[in-house]
């Protein structure tokens, strides 16, 4: 059974089990959300091609054109609320937003406080530095300095697999990451295959990926308890799927065909 499958059925047990009160607490229908005409869809904009702030400073990106997207099979408006790695689970939850959809990661932990929809987009982690650095396997980072944005799931990552004398630099979100890499404060950073292709854009041939930590997909999640919402949002990635409008957004953004996400989950 995949870990999407697995995540699923355990959702729905951890939901049943919260009891009545709970779930009417954090449950969300379609419903509510179309009297209030609007959709609230948490987003990180600093994440590209997934989340952006475009030339007009508006949130684009594959992650806003899924939003859009969304927000027009629904028949509401779409009101982008940026979010950061770290908070974004914490604003889904304390009903800042309606749901979200922003580049998160589909793992067993995060299932504990959100529900998953089905895979709607997918990157892999890798550890990424100077081509001048020798680092093949997890035990070559003993000793070295190792930047990643907090609460991410390459901070998961890395941290899982580096020696006990690595030094783990936490910053904000990617971008500082990057930066750090770029000026020196680190050697390495853990990031996903999306940036690093932004960063050979601004700096051709310096870097490469010496480890990849894991391939994740992504899903847009509600908050627990949402079961209706939930089969909603899965009805329409199924569509944006079928009809290639998913394929679409995915050319657009990461220049490739749309992956079979939900095979991939399955490896």
């Amino acid at each position: 059974m995949n870990i999407f499958r697995r995540m699923m059925i355990a959702a729905i047990g951890a939901g049943l089990m919260m009891g009545a009160t709970a779930s009417t607490a954090s449950a969300q229908t379609v419903e509510s959300i179309k009297a209030a005409g609007t959709v609230k869809v948490g987003m990180l904009v600093d994440f590209p091609p997934f989340g952006i702030m475009n030339t007009n400073n508006e949130p684009d990106g594959y992650d806003a054109d899924v939003a859009k997207l969304l927000g027009k099979e629904w028949g509401v408006k779409v009101q982008i609320v940026p979010v950061t790695g770290p908070n974004r689970i914490p604003y889904l939850q304390s009903n800042q937003v309606d749901l979200l959809v922003a580049s998160l990661g589909i793992t067993e932990e995060r299932a504990k406080s959100v529900d998953f929809s089905q895979p709607y987009a997918g990157i892999s982690i890798g550890v990424f530095g100077a081509k001048g650095t020798a680092v093949s396997k997890p035990e070559d980072l003993s000793g070295k300095t190792i930047g990643v944005a907090r609460a991410s799931t390459q901070d998961t990552g890395v941290t899982k697999v580096a020696p006990k004398d690595a030094r783990i630099q936490r910053f904000d979100d990617d971008a500082s990451a990057v930066q750090a890499l770029l000026s020196g404060q680190v050697e390495l950073i853990g990031i996903s295959n999306v940036v690093a292709a932004q960063i050979e854009k601004a700096a051709p041939g310096r870097f490469d990926q010496k480890l990849q930590l894991s391939q994740q997909v992504q899903g847009i999640a509600v908050r627990k308890g949402s079961h209706e919402l939930l089969t909603a949002v899965n009805s329409f990635v199924e569509k944006a799927k079928s009809s290639g409008e998913l394929n679409k957004i995915h050319e657009k953004w990461l220049g490739a065909p749309l992956p079979n996400f939900v095979a991939d989950a399955k490896k």
